[in-house]
């Protein structure tokens, strides 16, 4: 579907009804097998309802596809304009070279410059630059392999070399999955998931269940298993008394919420915010292992939650008593940002919608670009009203 501004308006919906049509079913049955009333549906297809994260999650999973087949990723063209599609091949070879590496490679550097490094990368991570990660990360990956290779015998600095290695699968991970590549993002998870049991870290291996409960359970439409999954972190990660434990473990609780609230369990969904609220209250504002876990978070996340409900003035209601401090993560900013906008438009606050995108476009311009949420956000904006200048070009820059 396009208007005549020449941009799409084509957004979930859309999607929904043309893979409805090839699977050869009529609103009722796709309503029966994915447990969404065909009238609900027919609201999504024509666009005058927004498909929670649930809904969609239940739809894809009725239609045999995953969530990012609905959302439309990966955007090729525009992944091939910046050539980040070019530059996450490398990235691909090098995880596959994983336990295989060449015998010609150099010898890695020291440990301690590979933790510098990493740390780096994870402050590229947070500051959403996938251009600067994409073109340093498959070096970073061999070399993180060549060391753990050569720290064969038991002991610290072995722990140490599968932690860095842990840390730059993660890093993969999060980059495919951010630029909607969720193949690559899982086996880049894979090879988390060897690495963290040996990095002598319970909670390396709490954050890869993390993520993958994220891109894994998400994607495929199985919030249930995701929620499993972090009920077994929880069990296996023992509160030591640590803050970064209880801070990993606060971050596991409200990544449960999230997925509670796509299976429509409400109650759960509270319960773990209620669980992730008294532990933030402990911990104050925190930030390990690049984590920001606090009551901001708790508070961003209860927004997230209330929109997957749909209860879009209660998610804008406590927006209304966030103040993000200056310097905050810009992936966490960002994230508010899309959350306020994607409620302010079901609302029908189309400029104020408007706005928050680009304030989230100026905090972390990539993550904002190829963000599915922002993409539906400005589908519906479009298919609101006549676009003004200002959404014409907004829409251009992300690619709608």
């Amino acid at each position: 579907m396009s208007d005549d501004t020449g941009m799409s308006t084509e957004g979930i919906g859309t999607r929904i009804q043309e893979l409805r049509a090839i699977r050869g079913f009529s609103l009722t049955e796709l309503g029966r097998r994915a447990h969404v009333s065909a009238s609900q549906l027919s609201r999504i297809e024509t666009g005058k309802r927004y498909a929670t994260a649930g809904i969609v999650a239940s739809v894809a999973r009725a239609l045999g596809v995953g969530v990012s087949v609905l959302r439309g990723q990966p955007y090729i063209h525009m992944l091939q304009k910046e050539q980040l599609d070019a530059l996450l091949a490398p990235i691909s070879t090098a995880l596959d070279s994983w336990d295989i590496l060449p015998e010609d490679e150099p010898p890695p550097r020291s440990l301690d410059t590979l933790e510098t490094d990493i740390r780096r990368m994870v402050a590229l991570r947070v500051r959403t630059d996938f251009s600067a990660i994409a073109e340093q990360l498959p070096g970073l990956i061999v070399e993180a392999a060549l060391c753990a290779q050569l720290h064969d015998r038991p002991g610290h600095d072995r722990e140490r070399a599968y932690a860095v290695q842990a840390e730059v699968a993660r890093t993969a991970a999060i980059v495919a999955y951010r630029l909607g590549f969720m193949d690559l993002s899982r086996f880049a998870l894979s090879r988390m998931a060897v690495s963290a049991p040996q990095s002598g870290d319970p909670r390396q291996l709490a954050i890869e269940r993390y993520e993958r409960a994220h891109i894994t359970h998400a994607e495929s439409s199985r919030p249930d298993r995701g929620v499993t999954l972090m009920q077994r972190a929880l069990r296996d990660l023992d509160d030591d008394g640590q803050a970064a434990t209880r801070a990993v473990r606060g971050t596991l609780q409200l990544r449960a919420a999230i997925l509670a609230a796509m299976q429509g369990n409400d109650s759960g969904a509270d319960d773990w915010l209620g669980q992730a609220r008294e532990l933030a209250d402990v911990t104050g504002e925190t930030t390990d292992y690049a984590m920001a876990f606090g009551p901001l978070n708790v508070a961003l996340n209860e927004m997230a939650t209330l929109a997957n409900r749909d209860e879009h003035a209660a998610a804008l209601d406590v927006a209304a008593r966030v103040d993000l401090p200056e310097g905050y993560a810009p992936t966490r900013a960002a994230g508010f940002w899309i959350e306020k906008a994607k409620s302010e438009v079901w609302t029908a606050r189309l400029d104020g919608a408007l706005d928050s995108l680009y304030e989230a476009k100026r905090v972390a311009p990539q993550l904002t670009r190829y963000h599915p949420g922002v993409h539906e956000t400005v589908g519906t904006l479009l298919r609101a009203r006549r676009p003004s200048t200002r959404l014409r070009e907004f829409a251009q820059w992300s690619g709608v």
